[in-house]
């Protein structure tokens, strides 16, 4: 078993607009998070946000600490949200097993010292998308299926955006300190999401892309709304949004993300809109 970590900075506007595409890409961007027998995590200074993958293959994946924590355990000072992406597994909180199956989530609260990840079975492992945030207070754990989600529908064919957004892990499903999660998924024909754009200097952002096609990409937008930047996108690649930037993606066929928020701000609806003829 593997438990590999990544610390990144936060960057300004200004140091942003200046960076190469490379450089844009090693700051912000998240790749090979998914690698079997594994738990990989990137701690961006973001929020102290921790963007992770766990994927059980020939054996379970105990969730350990990581030394910029300076903790005893993971979740001793910290609240964690979990998406299976992958096959049918399970996580197991002190001795207590929660089943999820494709696009489940479960929300586990601080000082929860053993967290293992399983799946059913090794040719169709489960892969499971971690985001953590820090704690002040102990939440339950919560698992939260499809059936439980709230569903919004926004956009329409006409402007390439009919998407449908499950919100998962917010506060009007579970108490949380911090984190909040969801899926949007793009319905066929459409391929633009979050537009038009918006910025949240509250909280930042991280979204993650699946459900994309082999020989296809998502184009993501991102900085401040008059000097933004892009990076293209693969299958099962995550990018940070910092709070200062838009955070928004068109792609060369339909595909779904999850979202993942932290800061000062749980209302799910506090954004700064930006109108898409002022973009620059």
């Amino acid at each position: 078993m593997k438990n590999n970590y990544e610390v990144r900075y936060a960057c300004s506007p200004k140091e942003t607009k200046e960076l190469t595409t490379e450089g844009l890409r090693k700051e912000f961007l998240i790749q090979n998070l998914m690698e079997a027998d594994t738990i990989n995590m990137v701690y961006t200074h973001f929020d102290r946000y921790i963007v992770g993958g766990a994927t059980p293959v020939k054996t379970s994946l105990k969730l350990t600490t990581i030394d910029p924590l300076k903790s005893d355990y993971f979740l001793e000072r910290r609240e964690i949200g979990i998406i299976n992406v992958g096959g049918s597994g399970s996580v197991t909180v002190n001795g207590k097993k929660y089943d999820l199956n494709y696009k489940e989530a479960l929300y586990i609260g601080k000082e929860n010292k053993d967290v293992v990840f399983s799946s059913n079975s090794a040719e169709k492992p489960a892969k499971f998308y971690l985001n953590s945030t820090s704690a002040h207070k102990v939440y339950p754990t919560k698992k939260i299926s499809q059936a439980d989600a709230e569903i919004v529908e926004l956009g329409s064919m006409e402007t390439a955006n009919a998407r449908t957004i499950r919100k998962l892990i917010v506060n009007s499903l579970v108490e949380t300190c911090q984190v909040q999660m969801g899926m949007t998924e793009l319905k066929p024909g459409s391929v633009w999401n979050t537009m038009p754009a918006h910025v949240h200097d509250r909280r930042m952002e991280v979204y993650f892309y699946l459900e994309v096609p082999e020989d296809q990409a998502v184009c993501h937008f991102m900085g401040q709304p008059q000097e933004t930047r892009h990076i293209w996108m693969a299958n099962n690649e995550a990018v940070i949004s910092p709070p200062w930037s838009i955070h928004s993606g068109s792609g060369t066929s339909n595909y779904t993300f999850i979202w993942g928020m932290a800061g000062e701000n749980l209302d799910y609806g506090d954004m700064d809109h930006c109108k898409i003829q002022d973009l620059k």
